[in-house]
C-alpha cells in the first residue's frame, strides 16, 4: 500500500488505509482512493496495479470512469440550457428529427431516465426475460473489444427495440438516453462532443487528466490494468481489457480520468461553480423510484445525511464518485478487477460492499452513530 497524505492530520488516518486492505481481500485486484474533507487531502492505494506484480496501483492513475461520464454530460447539457441553446423540457426531437424520436421524449427525460427508450446495451424485465443489445459479455464481447461503434447505430438499434414505457410515466436506467444526449450536444454546439467537453468542462477547470477518448483504445500513463474473466468452452479465461474500444458505450460511460480531477470536478459542480443555483437545483431533484437526479443519484448515509454520486463499472474496471452537498467532502476512487472467477451477480455485489465501506468511514466516520463534525 501506498498513501502521501497532505497534512500530518490526514496521513494519521488507518482507518481509510484498513478499508482499502478489505476491499482487496474482499476480490478486487487493486483499489486507489482520494479523499478529501476537513482533515485536508488523503490519497492511498492497495492491491496491484498489474496480476503477476508487486507494485500498487498509482495513486495518481488514469482509470475509465464508465457511467461517472454520465455526470460530466448532463452538466454540458445544462450549460447549454443555461445559454438558451437547448430547452430542458423541449422535444429532443426538434434537434435530432433524423431518429423520428416520440415528440414527448424531452431533453429531461434523456438525462433523468425516464424516456422509456430500450437500453441498446440490453434489457432485463422484470419476469426475468432478457432482450440482449450489443454483445457486452463472454467471448462475442472480447472479439468486439476494438471494434468501434458509431453512437447513431446505438441509437437505431435501441429504437428497432419496443420502449419500456410511455415516457415520462416510469423511470429505466438506459444508456441510449445519454447517446442521445452526445448527439444532442454535437447538433447544437455545431462541435465534435470530445471537443464540447474540453472547451466547456475540462479546460476552465484544469482537468488534465481527463480524457474523452471517442474509438481510441489508449489509456494515458500512469494507470493500472482492469481484467475480464469469463467462461467459454467449459474454461475460465482472463483477458486484459486495459486497452480496449469503449465505443461501444459511447458518453454514456466511455471517459477516462484521475481521482484528482474527478474531486475538482465534482467538489466545483457541488458548490455551484458550475451551473447556477436554479440548474444545480434542477439536476439534484431526483425521481422517486430509484433517486437519480439529472446524470447524478441521490443518496442518504447510514447517519441520514445526503450525499451525491455517481457510479461507474464495466469489466475490468469500477469508479466512485461522492460529495457532500456543499463539495467540501469528496471521495473519488478508482477499482480493478483481477483474474477471480465471479458472476456479474457475484461483481455486482463486490461493488455494492466496496461503495457501503468507502462511504461510511468517510461520510460517516465509520460509525453512523457518530455525530456530524
Amino acid at each position: 500500500m501506498s498513501h502521501t497524505p497532505n497534512t500530518a492530520a490526514a496521513q494519521a488516518r488507518p482507518e481509510l488505509q484498513k478499508a482499502l486492505r478489505e476491499l482487496v481481500e474482499a476480490g478486487w485486484a487493486g483499489v486507489q482512493l482520494r479523499v478529501n474533507d476537513e482533515a485536508g487531502e488523503w490519497v492511498g492505494s492497495a492491491g496491484v496495479s498489474k496480476l503477476g506484480g508487486h507494485a500498487a496501483p498509482p495513486t495518481d492513475g488514469h482509470f475509465r470512469i464508465g457511467s461517472n461520464t454520465k455526470t460530466f454530460v448532463a452538466t454540458l447539457v445544462l450549460q447549454l440550457v443555461a445559454d438558451g441553446a437547448i430547452g430542458l423540457d423541449s422535444p429532443v426531437d426538434d434537434h435530432l428529427p433524423e431518429f423520428g424520436l416520440d415528440r414527448r421524449i424531452t431533453v429531461r427525460m434523456l438525462l433523468q431516465h425516464t424516456s422509456g427508450l430500450f437500453n441498446y446495451t440490453g434489457e432485463y424485465y422484470e419476469d426475468g426475460t432478457i432482450v440482449p443489445g450489443i454483445p457486452w459479455q463472454g467471448q462475442e464481447w472480447v472479439d468486439n473489444l476494438f471494434h468501434t461503434y458509431p453512437p447513431e447505430e446505438l441509437v437505431r438499434l435501441a429504437l428497432s427495440k419496443p420502449a419500456r414505457f410511455e415516457p415520462g410515466t416510469d423511470w429505466n436506467y438506459s444508456n441510449t438516453n445519454y447517446v442521445l444526449a452526445r448527439l444532442l450536444v454535437e447538433k447544437v454546439s455545431g462541435r465534435p462532443f470530445a471537443e464540447e467537453v474540453r472547451r466547456r468542462i475540462l479546460s476552465p477547470l484544469g482537468l488534465s487528466g481527463t480524457v474523452v477518448p471517442d474509438a481510441s483504445p489508449e489509456i494515458p500513463e500512469p494507470h493500472a490494468h482492469g481484467y475480464y474473466t469469463y467462461e467459454a468452452d467449459g474454461e475460465w479465461k482472463t483477458v486484459d481489457v486495459t486497452r480496449a474500444n469503449p465505443s461501444w458505450i459511447s458518453a454514456a460511460g466511455d471517459m477516462i480520468s484521475t481521482t484528482q480531477d474527478l474531486h475538482t470536478f465534482f467538489s466545483a459542480l457541488m458548490s455551484g461553480k458550475i451551473l447556477a443555483e436554479p440548474l444545480l437545483a434542477e439536476m439534484r431533484s431526483p425521481h422517486p423510484k430509484l433517486d437519480y437526479g439529472l446524470g447524478l443519484f441521490v443518496q442518504k448515509t447510514e447517519r441520514g445525511d445526503t450525499v451525491y454520486t455517481h457510479n461507474g463499472g464495466f469489466w475490468g474496471w469500477a469508479a466512485l464518485m461522492y460529495s457532500s452537498p456543499d463539495g467540501r467532502t469528496t471521495l473519488t476512487a478508482s477499482l480493478t478487477t483481477g483474474d477471480a472467477g465471479i458472476d456479474m451477480a457475484k461483481a455486482a455485489e463486490l461493488f455494492g460492499a466496496a461503495q457501503q465501506r468507502l462511504v461510511s468511514e468517510v461520510f460517516c466516520g465509520g460509525d453512523p452513530a457518530r455525530p456530524e463534525a
